[in-house]
């Protein structure tokens, strides 16, 4: 009987669990860690949402089996949403399916539409189920570049042309995770042009769709014109409505894909937990005052960060989306790699950040730094962070 399970042996371990056990660990012995590694939330949600939960699990027919797509007022909703936000119509009943979360929703569709030996490409540095959503499956990763650039494209093209079978899918993320990089609607048109002349789906990871920054607004590939025609895009309830353990998301677009998708899903799942699916409807067609007081305060947040590190000595990009920050290894300590950096600076700073090599190989030489610590909390790890570097022999003055 072999214990080298096929699909198992295809995963490597997962590098950012080893700087979350530490973390876990030094909590448990009654340490105080301020954990910037983990994109969780720390607000909650708003309370009318809140309130619709407890409303409908109160009734006694709320309690059965739900539905794999999604309950059609949820569908409606992000329905709604879409041609409120982006101008875009979209079919509730063919084109949109409820996911629980969008990582979710990725894996489902992966396993939908992905054959053993298909190529996918993916960027690096990437969420981890961009790439092994499709590896699970059984396909191969060809890496694409993260930068929204002309050498984006120029890899696009020498992976069409020099990859046997030629790629079949495309991975987008923008704001992307964990790079915070944003594009523009010109991006995307040049985009779906190129998938629609390779004859590629796209699959558009928009989960940061309202964290932006610097009045510049993010913008969905559906919103081009014939997009529909070969792309997918994903959303999340998560970081907008600071609802991340309700697992609640969406998938919408093609009604190809969102078709087999959902063939899937009815295979897999009942769907969420009908109260959660309510509740997350209130969240869409409430009240959306939280969705601006969030952005304003990872603003804010993002403000606090950059200023405060930046005194104490290591120089961090400010993030144009998301909320993270992907800092470059102050340049003193590049040797260290992201990961050693990573457990040094959570035993000696008491900081939790996730290491850049958990991303991709392409993340080597950077951490992301998840804005969910308050701003009191923030400049204290800007204060551990500059003792530690300190003892490093890093020259902390600050130039200004």
């Amino acid at each position: 009987m072999s214990e080298q399970f096929y699909r198992i042996k295809r995963l490597p371990p997962y590098v950012i669990a080893e700087v979350n056990g530490m973390r876990a660990a030094a909590r448990a012995s009654g340490e105080d860690i301020i954990d910037l590694g983990m994109g969780n939330p720390d607000l909650p949600p708003p309370p009318h949402v809140i309130e619709k939960l407890i409303e409908v699990a109160r009734k006694p027919d709320a309690h059965g089996y739900s539905q794999s797509r999604g309950i059609p007022g949820l569908r409606r909703a992000q329905a709604n949403y879409y041609a409120r936000r982006f101008g875009v119509e979209v079919d509730p009943e063919s084109e949109v399916v409820v996911t629980m979360g969008s990582k979710e929703g990725l894996a489902s569709l992966a396993t939908a539409i992905t054959a053993p030996g298909d190529v996918v490409l993916a960027p690096n540095p990437s969420y981890p189920i961009h790439t092994f959503g499709f590896i699970i499956a059984g396909a191969a990763i060809r890496s694409v570049p993260t930068t929204p650039d002309e050498e984006y494209f120029r890899s696009l093209e020498r992976a069409m042309a020099f990859t046997v079978p030629r790629p079949s899918i495309l991975v987008v993320n923008y704001p992307s995770n964990p790079t915070a990089e944003t594009v523009d609607l010109a991006f995307y048109e040049r985009l779906v042009a190129w998938a629609k002349d390779n004859q590629v789906w796209i699959l558009s990871d928009l989960a940061y769709s309202e964290l932006y920054f610097d009045g510049k607004p993010t913008r969905s590939i559906l919103e081009v014109e014939g997009a529909k025609d070969i792309a997918v895009e994903f959303t999340s309830l998560s970081k907008t409505y600071s609802m991340a353990g309700w697992r609640m998301g969406f998938a919408v677009g093609n009604k190809v894909l969102i078709a087999a998708m959902s063939r899937v899903k009815s295979y897999l799942d009942y769907g969420a937990f009908t109260p959660i699916q309510a509740a997350a409807c209130a969240a869409l067609n409430g009240p959306q005052d939280i969705v601006e007081s969030n952005r304003l305060l990872y603003h804010k947040r993002r403000d606090v960060l950059v200023e405060a590190f930046g005194r104490a000595g290591w120089d961090i990009p400010p993030p144009p989306a998301s909320m993270f920050a992907w800092a470059p290894l102050p340049p003193a300590l590049r040797h260290l790699g992201s990961l050693e950096f990573s457990k040094q600076l959570l035993t000696q700073a008491k900081v939790a950040v996730a290491p850049g090599v958990g991303y991709g190989e392409d993340g080597e030489g950077y951490v992301r730094i998840a804005m969910v610590e308050n701003e009191q909390r923030l400049r204290q790890a800007a204060r551990n962070v500059r003792k530690y570097l300190q003892s490093m022999g890093v020259n902390t003055a600050n130039p200004g």
